[in-house]
């Protein structure tokens, strides 16, 4: 029976290696938040789910995406010529299917294991993780990807020169920190981040914070990595609604915000010139943000300062409740609800990023970090 397994796992791998050498890579790992969580929320005990219509409804059905339709992930595995990347709580994600990757992201983490905790306030032990807050941090989701590498990939890939390889030509997605933001020090009534740092001190510390959970990638195996900056969070729903203007985007938030991205993008520098073997895209979904606000015609929308599901004003006070109706045009918005873009967003997002020659991308395209 174990020579058996051993054959077959064999079999697997060398299909996967044959089946992916034209894409270029034979798995997508997914580490962040809501933008990208593809379902690991719906086997949380949380509020920060979207498993209820009309979430889903260019989907087919509610998926626990925070979306009408795609994520940037999705469509990022289809241009790679991989499938969508399975939640890793899922059953689907577990072997052999984790062969081709895995998506930890979940809906409220942060950089900052406090971050996100009042959506729910009791703790839930899940495979020997705690998950307080009713979401995975950032520093869960790593732990859960290192559980991957020492006891899921051994089944499957036992030779661990084969293991390192298989590593190193996967793609690694990392889009975390505007939690911290929303969901933490713009919360000064829940969290004290606010009054013990100033802008600049807090950019600071969620970038050391950061540096060294990149490293605990790398230590596990991860060669290319695309590292998401945050983007322009005065601009969404929810925080326009809080404000007293017009629909123009809250400056000082987006300040905020720039001061930790400059930092970003110095960390980004850094690690690509100091970790042996590594290759570091850095991806500027703030630019591709604001080049969509300022102009919307360009990519065929109508509305950028309104979500196409909320409640309240610019429909960012409540975001989209169990079977409200949605707008209609949803491929003419940019905002989906109060925080996440709208499938029509996330292909344009995807676009910038994936495919080669993208402009949002530096120095390459992840279709080309695929093939290296």
């Amino acid at each position: 029976m174990e020579k058996k397994t051993w054959y077959l796992a064999s079999i697997a791998l060398t299909c996967l290696f044959a089946l992916s050498k034209a894409a270029g890579t034979p798995a997508m790992f997914i580490f962040g938040d809501s933008l990208i969580d593809d379902g690991n929320n719906n086997f949380l005990p949380t509020i920060a789910r979207a498993n209820y219509a009309p979430y889903g409804i260019d989907f087919g059905a509610p998926t626990g995406r925070f979306c009408n339709g795609l994520t940037v992930v999705d469509y990022g595995a289809r241009i790679l010529g991989l499938p969508f990347v399975q939640p890793y709580l899922s059953p689907l994600s577990k072997t052999p299917n984790i062969l081709k990757g895995a998506n930890y992201a979940s809906a409220a983490a942060g950089i900052l294991d406090e971050t996100g905790r009042h959506y729910l306030g009791t703790n839930l032990v899940i495979m020997c993780l705690d998950v307080k807050g009713g979401r995975m941090t950032f520093n869960g989701q790593i732990a859960l990807f290192e559980k991957t590498v020492k006891l899921q990939l051994p089944l499957l890939i036992p030779d661990a020169g084969a293991r390192s390889l298989y590593l190193a030509r996967s793609v690694f997605v990392i889009n975390i920190g505007s939690n911290d933001y929303i969901n933490n020090y713009l919360l000064p009534g829940l969290y004290t981040t606010s009054r013990e740092y100033s802008g600049d001190t807090f950019a600071d510390h969620l970038i050391s914070n950061l540096s060294q959970q990149l490293m605990r990638l790398y230590r596990s195996g991860a060669r290319k990595m695309v590292l998401v900056n945050i983007g322009p969070l005065g601009c969404i729903p929810s925080q326009l609604s809080t404000s007293n203007g017009n629909g123009a985007c809250v400056e000082r938030i987006n300040e905020l915000v720039i001061k930790f991205n400059e930092r970003f993008l110095s960390l980004y520098t850094t690690l690509n010139s100091s970790l042996p073997g590594s290759f570091f895209v850095h991806q500027d979904i703030y630019q591709t943000f604001s080049d969509m606000i300022r102009n919307p015609a360009n990519y065929g929308f109508r509305v950028t300062d309104r979500a196409c599901c909320g409640s309240g004003r610019f429909g960012g006070d409540v975001t989209c409740l169990p079977l409200q109706p949605p707008c209609a045009s949803r491929e003419q918005y940019l905002f989906w609800d109060s925080f996440h873009p709208t499938q029509a967003a996330n292909a344009i997002i995807a676009d910038r990023c994936y495919s080669p020659g993208a402009p949002d991308c530096k120095p390459i395209s992840i279709t080309e970090l695929a093939q290296i």
